[in-house]
């Protein structure tokens, strides 16, 4: 890929754009100084549908005028803005810096309307009806795109109304999430728990644990292979939210429920990212949309 960097690309960009230019200019000159071979009317001797004769006239001026312009808008264009590879411009625009810009301005914007809000915690916020409402806000535009507009989430969307959380459900952690993201990993635990047969009475020990339907002799079978398990979900299965692994003991599955959906887990793994909002949001805004997701689950604090 470092070909693709190098400045031979910038020089091949800006060689080939300013050569079209001027190859424009060659071809509007040549068409206006060379003098085809006509007859006495004028004619080129060119005839189509029998009686359709081509004439040698020069080319309209208007059409003339405007292709000159049109070429001399280019060049001061080029000059002006980044057309030239990377040459930047005399103006020194970029769309980056137009982004940035237009960020700053809006953020200046909305800075008076978040300034209330700074000095409250998110529990504070999850009670105020004003920064409630800038936070749904927040939430349709940046979150429910996966967790839903009523925020119940889906299948690998884990659902926000719930209490189950397997980064922790504490306000730090909540923003630690928003603003960081998380990449939740299980690696595929097939080879460490056993044969096949192995796999599927784990699965069924797993069922077990929340008092799902499952085969009690598979699970008692199951039970000794739960070691290979226990080093992040714990001996007892509550999980660890310092890994972000799930709570198997509480009836909620984040990537499918039952035997073949816990096989399938336990053989492949499961790789489930959450992507980091602060390159969307500032820090007053995620202020808000933290208060607002951990009221989610606290209906009785809002």
């Amino acid at each position: 890929m470092s070909d693709f960097t190098s400045d031979f690309w910038h020089l091949f960009v800006a060689g080939v754009t300013l050569i079209s230019i001027i190859a424009c200019v060659v071809l509007l000159w040549i068409s206006g100084t060379t003098k085809a071979s006509t007859h006495a009317d004028n004619t080129t001797g060119h005839v189509w549908d029998e009686d359709l004769k081509e004439m040698n006239n020069p080319l309209p001026k208007w059409w003339v005028y405007l292709f000159i312009i049109t070429v001399v808008f280019g060049l001061i264009y080029g000059a002006l803005y980044p057309m030239f590879g990377k040459y930047q411009g005399l103006l020194g625009w970029s769309s980056h810096g137009q982004h940035a810009a237009e960020v700053q301005k809006m953020e200046e914007a909305i800075a008076p309307i978040y300034a209330r809000f700074n000095d409250m915690t998110p529990e504070q916020l999850a009670g105020d009806a004003q920064a409630k409402a800038i936070g749904e806000r927040l939430f349709m535009n940046f979150c429910a795109q996966c967790h839903g507009s009523d925020a119940r989430g889906a299948k690998g969307f884990p659902n926000l109304v719930d209490g189950d959380w397997a980064w922790g459900h504490n306000p730090e952690s909540i923003k630690t999430t928003i603003t960081e993201g998380r990449m939740g990993v299980m690696p595929p635990m097939a080879a460490a728990v056993g044969s096949a047969e192995d796999v599927r009475n784990l699965a069924h020990f797993v069922l077990s644990m929340s008092g799902s339907p499952h085969d009690s002799v598979r699970a008692t079978l199951g039970r000794d292979k739960w070691g290979a398990c226990a080093a992040c979900h714990g001996m007892d299965g509550t999980g660890n939210s310092a890994l972000g692994a799930p709570n198997l003991t509480n009836n909620v599955w984040l990537h499918g429920w039952g035997e073949e959906a816990i096989v399938r887990a336990i053989n492949n793994g499961i790789t489930n990212q959450m992507p980091a909002q602060s390159t969307l949001l500032n820090e007053s805004q995620i202020h808000v949309l933290t208060g607002y997701v951990w009221g989610l689950s606290n209906r009785s604090g809002n």
